[in-house]
């Protein structure tokens, strides 16, 4: 593991670092925000996946999470959204290929041999952060925002007990359903659309649910707010009387002005989780 970048942040240290993925077989870079009780002892971590065309920096940089980690004592981890560099496949358009990996392990070509990010997130990182910083393992939630909402969904009921909370910001909800999701999905997974439902959120809602909190925000002025289909998760969670706080915030967009707003709350909400 390489150390990009360390600096002195809310009494904390926000790092940088690459290392050699065996999972995407690239280099890869994810951000961490280490707070000050790290010093004395192992903290929580809380997971943040980004959405479409972000890097490990977008939210790191423009998200405003750190200062509320660094008061409830909280780590944070920003991984990149895909493989990238020379010899990985890309497209060019922006919501496929690097940059737009959708938090699964793709089995079609020319896919298949770096897009592994579901292993990459659920498995390859989560080991070489418990290896290699003071965290504690056993208290993790996870969160994320438009396609890394999707991402911090599917992952929360798909590895029960895993992640103690999980919210997200404007998330893809039903990509089964939407542009956003079978495009991808399809290009990814390959036409066999029974593979794709262990990859959407409101499916897996209403098989398995989530054994913990869950807080979800989407803007009304969302501009791809039809892309998300917010009302499909919301109806599998009142069919399934989940335990979730759902708010649609008026006069918000897509945009990280939405998400630096509602991110002292969603840290919080976080925190009662962590520390309970």
């Amino acid at each position: 593991m390489e150390t990009i970048s360390e600096n002195a942040c809310f009494g904390g240290t926000q790092g940088v670092y690459s290392h050699a993925s065996q999972s995407c077989a690239c280099d890869m870079t994810f951000g961490l925000f280490m707070p000050e009780e790290a010093q004395d002892g192992p903290v929580p971590l809380l997971w943040y996946l980004s959405g479409l065309t972000c890097t490990h920096e977008n939210a790191m940089t423009k998200a405003g999470a750190q200062a509320w980690a660094a008061e409830h004592g909280i780590a944070l981890v920003f991984p990149d959204t895909s493989p990238r560099g020379e010899g990985v496949a890309d497209d060019d358009a922006y919501d496929l290929g690097q940059g737009a990996g959708f938090y699964v392990d793709a089995t079609q070509a020319p896919w298949a041999a770096h897009f592994r990010m579901w292993d990459y997130v659920t498995e390859e990182l989560p080991k070489l952060l418990g290896e290699k910083f003071a965290l504690d393992m056993t208290r993790q939630g996870i969160t994320g925002h438009s396609m890394g909402g999707h991402g911090a969904l599917t992952m929360a009921m798909a590895l029960p007990g895993r992640f103690r909370s999980v919210s997200a910001f404007a998330p893809i909800s039903n990509p089964t359903a939407s542009d956003w999701g079978r495009k991808q999905l399809g290009a990814y997974l390959g036409p066999d659309e029974s593979t794709w439902v262990a990859h959407d959120a409101t499916l897996l809602m209403q098989e398995k649910g989530f054994d913990g909190p869950i807080l979800i925000d989407t803007g009304t002025d969302d501009q791809f707010v039809d892309l998300l289909k917010p009302e499909a998760l919301a109806h599998a969670i009142a069919t399934r009387r989940q335990q979730a706080t759902l708010r649609m915030q008026p006069g918000y967009d897509h945009s990280y002005f939405f998400v630096s707003t509602f991110m002292e709350e969603h840290v919080a909400f976080h925190a009662d989780a962590l520390y309970a």
